[in-house]
């Protein structure tokens, strides 16, 4: 789902609210040149059980509602390597982050080197392969029109940190406080 209006950000955030525990992960369009500064994250991806959100900050509507989300407490957000998308969301929106938890600590908590990684958590916990495509990946996020590889590939991306994470959480594995 990729809201654009106010009413779809309503919902979307509705649904989000009402998971408690979200896959969580940020996009932004790659710099190429010496001394170029990103100006993302340009996307925002949230993964629940069945359904991902795909939050563009280039709509009209999106920043405050993303913010919402971003900021409550009550909603625990799910991801890998999240120290960069921390950062980057509070030079773009002035948003500390609440309830995160990068998925990286369980792993070194539980003798696993410093950075995991999403691909590599997924064979761990769920013994399953997870392509990610480098050329999508690097790919222009910063479009309003993102191509539908784009769009499973974040989709893809936020729901594999909530498959992990729900699937150590059911292993009853050391969660963080």
């Amino acid at each position: 789902m990729v809201p654009a209006s106010e009413a779809q950000f309503i919902d979307a955030i509705n649904e989000i609210k009402r998971a408690g525990v979200i896959g969580f992960d940020s996009e932004s369009k790659p710099t190429f040149a010496k001394g170029e500064v990103s100006t993302g994250p340009h996307i925002v991806q949230f993964a629940l059980v069945d359904k991902a959100f795909i939050f563009q900050l280039c709509q009209p509507y999106c920043s405050a509602f993303l913010i919402e989300i971003l900021d409550d407490a009550k909603i625990e957000k799910v991801g890998f390597g999240l120290s960069s998308d921390r950062e980057q969301i509070y030079q773009k929106l002035g948003c500390r982050m609440s309830a995160v938890t990068d998925l990286n600590s369980i792993f070194r908590a539980n003798g696993y080197k410093s950075s995991t990684g999403v691909r590599a958590a997924v064979a761990i916990v769920l013994q399953q392969n997870f392509h990610k495509s480098k050329r999508v990946s690097t790919s222009n996020w910063s479009r309003v029109d993102l191509t539908a590889q784009q769009l499973l590939y974040a989709a893809n991306d936020a729901y594999a940190a909530h498959a992990v994470a729900m699937a150590i959480k059911n292993l009853r594995v050391q969660w963080p406080e």
